[in-house]
């Protein structure tokens, strides 16, 4: 089954627009209650949270009353961090649990994802069944069987426990930790957690207005987390994105750390004490050839993956891997939590500098990146620029340039209607002619 409306994190767009519309929650909330509901003899609950966008109480509404309407009960959690919601779904035994958040993407922008009863996200297929039931007629509970909605108080208290317990007992105390929440959805766990485990916490990006979420801040804006460090001589800064399923690292110099330093600092010190599962790291295609040389003088192996951390969880389960991510800052430890968690990540790095007495400083830099270059090219909706016979031309030339030096690789978004080209290669300049003839040659096909 092809799916249309879901890309590689759920359904996303921008709010009150296109797809992304009150009307569509409702549907898609009632097919995926239908889907789930699949026991009448018994209840089946629901628990959703969001981030703080302001679209986040339009989509919460339409799903609630999609579900209810086929029989679902829903809890409604109100701004958590997206691992919360995975975390809760598994605990609190709901069939289905659902995440209003659009991560690291404006404020303009919204989107729905699902995670199944086990907390993990749903597959291909079971979000192909679910897309396919928006064009059928979905079958209602009867009146007396209609769902009920509640809010809970509790379930922000319980993730931020259970987040607490993920960092060792009698770890080093007083360290001095700046946590940019992103005026997102981790406004209120991250502050609460840093603080109860005995760190001095310095709180940005807290004060979310319903349209200042990832707003020059955030893992995604780096530079403020980074001055904030400086500017009070702390120790450490994290920095989460949106919803807080994805963490940059900042040293006390301000140097920032993404999701590939971090996760080869995490993947060492696990293998050597025995807690690393089958010898290896699942990351993505766009992880850097430094980080995978780097394991293969640690005796370990990298596994790639297409890009999104829901197909890391695929291919960690798969093969009986507990540690995987993005470089983009995802890290999923499948010991503590289900989906990437950018807040327990942050506290593995902290147990890290108290295990070893280091600073920050001598722990970010695990490896030497090899040369890569990012760059996005925005299109407009029905254009197919990479089918050109001229942008085929073009790539072509680039990859004979790096073959035997270098990596390309060139992508549609699955969150963004954005053309990524990203290329490796240690001679820089090779590097920039290839990435850019093809970023001209795209942009020559969406002028």
């Amino acid at each position: 089954m092809s799916r249309k409306l879901f890309g590689t994190d759920g359904v996303r767009g921008q709010a009150n627009s296109g797809h992304m519309t009150a009307e569509m929650a409702l549907k898609l909330g009632a097919a995926a209650g239908r889907y789930f509901r699949r026991d009448a003899s018994r209840g089946h609950r629901v628990v959703i949270g969001k981030d703080t966008r302001l679209s986040g109480y339009m989509f919460e509404n339409a799903l609630t009353a999609g579900l209810t309407s086929t029989g679902m009960n829903v809890l409604l959690l109100g701004p958590v961090p997206t691992p919360a919601v995975g975390y809760l779904t598994r605990s609190m035994r709901a069939d289905l649990g659902i995440m209003i958040s659009a991560s690291h993407n404006p404020a303009k922008d919204n989107g729905i994802k699902f995670f199944g009863p086990d907390g993990f996200k749903l597959s291909d297929d079971a979000e192909a069944e679910i897309e396919a039931m928006l064009d059928q007629e979905i079958r209602l509970a009867q009146p007396e069987n209609i769902g009920r909605a509640k809010r809970i108080d509790d379930g922000l208290g319980r993730y931020v426990e259970y987040a607490k317990t993920t960092f060792p007992k009698g770890g080093r105390q007083g360290l001095k930790v700046v946590v940019d929440c992103a005026n997102g959805a981790a406004y209120r766990a991250a502050p609460a957690v840093l603080w109860e485990l005995g760190c001095d916490v310095i709180s940005i990006g807290v004060s979310p207005d319903g349209r200042n979420i990832n707003e020059n801040c955030g893992s995604t804006h780096t530079q403020t987390c980074a001055e904030a460090v400086v500017a009070h001589g702390a120790d450490l800064g994290i920095s989460l994105d949106g919803d807080a399923d994805r963490v940059m690292i900042i040293d006390e110099t301000g140097h920032v750390a993404d999701g590939d330093q971090i996760m080869a600092l995490f993947a060492a010190r696990w293998a050597q004490s025995g807690q690393l599962r089958g010898g290896a790291l699942v990351a993505t295609v766009m992880s850097n050839l430094g980080l995978e040389r780097f394991l293969s003088g640690q005796g370990l192996r990298l596994e790639r993956t297409k890009v999104g951390d829901r197909y890391v969880v695929e291919r960690m389960r798969a093969g009986g891997f507990n540690l995987g991510g993005e470089q983009s800052g995802h890290i999923v430890m499948t010991d503590y939590a289900t989906t990437g968690d950018g807040l327990m990540a942050g506290l593995q790095f902290l147990a890290a500098m108290a295990e070893t007495e280091m600073r920050a400083s001598e722990l970010v830099h695990q490896f030497e990146t090899v040369p890569q270059m990012l760059k996005n090219v925005r299109y407009r909706a029905g254009q197919e620029p990479l089918g050109a016979s001229n942008v085929e031309k073009v790539i072509a030339a680039a990859e004979q340039k790096l073959a035997g030096h270098g990596r390309l690789l060139i992508r549609k978004s699955g969150t963004e209607p954005l053309i990524r080209v990203m290329a490796e290669c240690e001679d820089e300049g090779v590097l920039a002619e290839a990435v850019d003839s093809i970023v001209a040659a795209v942009e020559a096909e969406t002028a």
